[in-house]
């Protein structure tokens, strides 16, 4: 198995060096980088490509990994078992299987997606280094072994937001997306809209990248949101020359709330605007 990259995703030469790494070797392929450049879409498209059924395990604040494994739901036996019902007798009834035991027990190799590693808490990942470094668990409840029958592909993303645990992160192979430059990022743009006209791309392109050059910014605009806000500017038929500016820094961009996304920013913007006119 070997990834090309897809026509839906601009995939860079490093990029998909890391992604055959992570297959030769056999481990979770780690990924950061700024939010929005497409940790999480990698997993999919890899999958795609492969043709592999992907398996998705999105990560909140209160999960925890045994909820990868599995959940024993013991308030749905006890309502069936008031209910007389005769299933109660077999627990594995009321065994909830988790993202990575569907992947175990595949019969084919899988791709599972553990996107945002760092919003549970900071055991999280911890609590899973034997099950990804042995590719097997125990299940209490019914007394089984489950061990994979083929090593799914694992992709876990990051958005930095934490430290992971060193002992975790020696058993990953680790790529950092790097933000797209115009070249890259023009690939992107024409992935999404082929027929973009040229004029109001590169124009569109001069007014991201100087926003994001902008010292102090709380969130720099990513490349969903350039996304994003190409779509509202072909929808209200924007001209480039709406656009255009001899100083990007003297005007708030139309639809400008596309790309700054908090007060702060935007009044960031303004001052800059009201320095720049009395600087004239």
């Amino acid at each position: 198995m070997r990834f090309e990259g897809t026509q839906e995703y601009v995939a860079t030469p490093d990029l998909m060096l890391a992604v055959n790494a992570a297959i030769t070797l056999q481990r979770p392929l780690l990924i950061k980088g700024e939010p929005g450049t497409g940790k999480t879409m990698l997993a999919e498209q890899v999958a795609s490509a492969l043709g592999l059924p992907l398996l998705q395990w999105h990560i909140k604040s209160t999960t925890k990994a045994q909820h990868g494994l599995y959940e024993y739901d013991a308030v749905n036996r006890l309502r069936d078992s008031q209910l007389g019902d005769e299933k109660v007798r077999d627990i594995a009834n009321y065994i909830v299987k988790g993202p990575l035991w569907e992947a175990f027990e595949s019969e084919q190799p899988t791709v599972v997606l553990i996107d945002e590693v760092d919003k549970a808490d900071i055991e999280f990942p911890n609590d899973l280094l034997r099950e990804l470094d042995r590719m097997e668990f125990y299940c209490y409840e019914t007394h089984t072994l489950v061990k994979a029958r083929q090593r799914p592909l694992v992709f876990i993303t990051s958005n930095n937001e934490k430290e992971l645990p060193d002992a975790f992160l020696r058993r990953c192979f680790f790529h950092y997306i790097k933000f797209p430059d115009r070249e890259t990022m023009q690939k992107i743009v024409d992935v999404h809209y082929p027929g973009l006209k040229k004029a109001l791309l590169r124009e569109a392109l001069e007014v991201f990248f100087s926003l994001r050059e902008i010292p102090g910014l709380k969130k720099k605009p990513s490349t969903s949101e350039l996304i994003d806000w190409l779509k509202l500017l072909m929808a209200e038929d924007i001209p480039p020359e709406a656009l255009h500016s001899d100083d990007k820094k003297k005007s708030l961009p139309p639809l400008h709330g596309a790309l700054l996304k908090n007060e702060q920013d935007v009044h960031l913007f303004e001052r800059l605007i009201f320095m720049a006119r009395q600087g004239r």
